[in-house]
């Protein structure tokens, strides 16, 4: 019999949230693994199952939900909550129902990591470097080791790969320097040893090794009866390492995700994680697949359908809606790059104007640099927009400084903090700066600095510097002045991190959080308007992932850019390529329109330079499922309106003609 706070769940939402749970007994259930199509309710089914789980008996504190944003587990534990609450007849959930073990991965193995750091050799106390200072700390090795002459780049941590295969198949136009490679990395892990740090990365391979240790493996697996992880299409070599470490066996471990939206391969992520989970466990895990949708219309869903269902392998699931009615997805045939961008502002505009808001409207693109055009006809038009994947809060210069002082406080061991915080100094260079930190080693930090000479310019800011760890805020007030020059617009965000410290009960939980988890910057030249203006969004389709809007719009839908050139190396990265367009596709709720420019400028091409690209429509929509879609031409404008000469009847748009002139010479 349905319990009541399961029955607004469809049929295999409820199978989900209820596999393996009685109401007495252990309720540790076999692995399951629950493929997710878009828009099918994933957090609502997770959320249920934690709840079921708690509601029958399981104690919260002992179950471990792994996501990977904070933002998604927050959400989680809020329904959750919820659901329990009604569940017993609360008024509010009770302390019982929390989730203290509900986080990222990067956050919940910083705690791992602190509670056995005595066991493994960390120093407990130790910081975490975002990606950048971890960049700050190689170039500095690098530089100690006389290479920076040779400069190449490349991480492969999470890919959990040995050095001579990731050259041989990622960067062979460095295999000549494999030697000096490895010489680099083991000095990079000996300083961020030396210096008591751990890098975003360390997290994880940490977290990992320790997992290898069975007596370590098992003491960890033992505080855990449940292990749920959301988007686990997502996740990487390293991280399923963890997860088979804390349950050998699969029992107690549920896994959610979608094959068709692993688009994350860049970052190492593994589609056959998740695609190879139910072969992992004797006997095999179950499949219970979500192909209810409730986001998008019938005739979206059958052409999104239609593109996926040529990936080469795949779980095998056919999403249906409710929502029959609907046109069909647009495929827009266009002249150029510059007719794509007229085109899509004016279809804005219409929508807008039948009643659609700006917020409401996104449009999507492979590269952040495939929307520049359009970027170009919105502030021409003032249309107000937002454009996602720029810089974050903890990206932001002035944030930064304030957040290496206090690292800086919290482990002075810290080289890379301690270079930037002493370079704040009016009168202090690398070189300087250098020669103080090099008087910390072995002393106590703060003798060793107040007996240090700094230039006669840095005197008076030297001894503030020593007296640091009372006005934090008042020592930096001088240098936000003096260093930027919209010293008033980044006070706020400063205004901000005051706010969000606030919510900490130490330096060492802010830091790590801030880190993990940066909130966007609000200084940022490219962030939104204020909350009540409309504006329209622009995105990577990376970024749009997990997201919806009414109307969506995809940029050029051809060869080259969907599939990217640089995208098209082996099978496996076309695969991701179809992925990534059913993701942009399935964003959209009630309309569809694909973008074909027959020709794009392309800019700093490897072998050509600046060139005009000749298109054709994406290989992912070939003839054989053009039905699905309606065929436009995106019609010239009147000739009373668009800048005819009358005689020849030539449309001549001079506006746009200027405007490509100008970008492509680089004035």
């Amino acid at each position: 019999m349905t319990r009541s706070y399961l029955a607004d769940l469809n049929r295999e939402q409820r199978l989900a949230s209820e596999h393996g749970v009685v109401a007495r007994g252990s309720n540790i259930a076999a692995p399951l693994l629950v493929i997710a199509g878009a828009g099918s309710g994933k957090t609502n089914t997770l959320a249920h199952r934690v709840a079921h789980l708690i509601v029958s008996g399981a104690d919260a504190s002992r179950i471990l939900l792994l996501t990977f944003s904070r933002r998604a587990a927050a959400e989680m534990g809020r329904r959750a909550r919820r659901i329990v609450a009604n569940a017993r007849g609360e008024n509010t959930p009770g302390a019982s129902t929390s989730l203290p073990w509900s986080g990222t991965f990067h956050a919940i193995g910083a705690r791992i990591l602190r509670g056995h750091a005595p066991s493994i050799g960390l120093d407990p106390a130790f910081t975490i470097h975002d990606r950048e200072d971890s960049a700050d700390l190689l170039n500095l090795v690098r530089h100690e080791l006389g290479l920076s002459e040779k400069d190449k780049r490349l991480r492969a941590t999470n890919a959990a790969e040995p050095l001579d295969v990731v050259l041989r198949e990622n960067f062979p136009w460095c295999a000549a320097w494999e030697a000096d490679l490895r010489t680099l990395f083991e000095a990079f892990v000996v300083a961020k040893q030396r210096q008591h740090i751990l890098d975003y990365d360390d997290l994880l391979l940490y977290w990992a090794e320790l997992m290898r240790v069975p007596e370590l493996a098992a003491a960890v697996g033992a505080q855990f009866d449940h292990v749920l992880v959301d988007e686990y299409q997502d996740t990487n070599a390293l991280q399923a390492t963890i997860l088979l470490g804390l349950k050998p066996d699969g029992h107690g471990l549920t896994v959610v995700g979608d094959d068709a939206q692993a688009i994350y391969g860049f970052r190492a992520a593994r589609v056959r994680n998740i695609l190879d989970f139910p072969k992992l466990f004797t006997p095999p895990a179950r499949v219970v697949t979500l192909e209810q949708n409730y986001r998008s219309t019938a005739p979206i869903l059958a052409a999104s359908n239609a593109v996926i269902d040529l990936a080469r392998e795949r779980f095998t699931k056919d999403l249906r809606t409710e929502r029959t009615g609907g046109a069909r997805p647009a495929l827009v045939t266009i002249t150029d790059d510059i007719a794509q961008a007229n085109c899509v502002a004016e279809t804005i505009l219409e929508n807008r104007e039948a009643g659609m808001t700006l917020k409401d409207q996104a449009v999507l693109f492979r590269t952040a640099s495939h929307s520049a055009m359009l970027e170009i006809e919105l502030n021409r038009r003032n249309i107000p927009f937002v454009k996602f994947g720029g810089l974050k809060f903890i990206e932001a210069a002035h944030v930064k400084d304030i957040l290496s002082i206090l690292r800086w406080a919290e482990n002075v061991a810290d080289r890379v903090t301690g270079f930037r915080v002493l370079q704040m100094l009016d009168g202090i260079g690398p070189t300087i700066a250098a020669k103080a930190l090099d008087r910390l080693a072995g002393r106590d930090p703060f003798d060793a600095l107040a007996t240090f000479t700094p230039p006669a310019r840095a005197t008076e800011h030297w001894r503030a510097l020593l007296t640091l760890m009372q006005p934090l805020r008042q020592w930096y007030q001088p240098h936000l002045e003096e260093r930027y020059a919209d010293a008033v617009v980044r006070a706020a965000d400063l205004d901000q991190l005051q706010r969000i410290a606030a919510g900490y009960t130490s330096r060492e939980s802010f830091l790590t959080d801030l880190t993990l988890d940066p909130p966007s910057a609000t200084s940022d030249e490219s962030g939104p308007p204020s909350r009540d203006e409309d504006y329209l969004i622009l995105s990577t389709i990376h970024s749009a992932k997990g997201q919806e809007w009414k109307s969506v719009f995809v940029l050029n839908v051809v060869d080259g850019c969907i599939p990217s050139d640089l995208g098209v190396g082996t099978a496996e990265d076309i695969e991701e390529e179809r992925r990534l367009l059913y993701v942009a596709m399935t964003r959209a709720k009630d309309h569809l329109m694909l973008l074909l420019p027959q020709r794009f400028y392309a800019h700093q091409q490897a072998r050509n330079g600046d060139r005009h690209v000749y298109a054709s429509r994406s290989r992912f929509i070939p003839a054989a499922i053009t039905a699905h879609f309606e065929h436009q031409i995106w019609p010239r404008r009147a000739l009373a309106t668009a800048g005819v000469a009358p005689a020849t009847g030539v449309t001549v748009d001079l506006n746009a003609r200027m405007r490509g002139m100008w970008q492509r010479s680089g004035t």
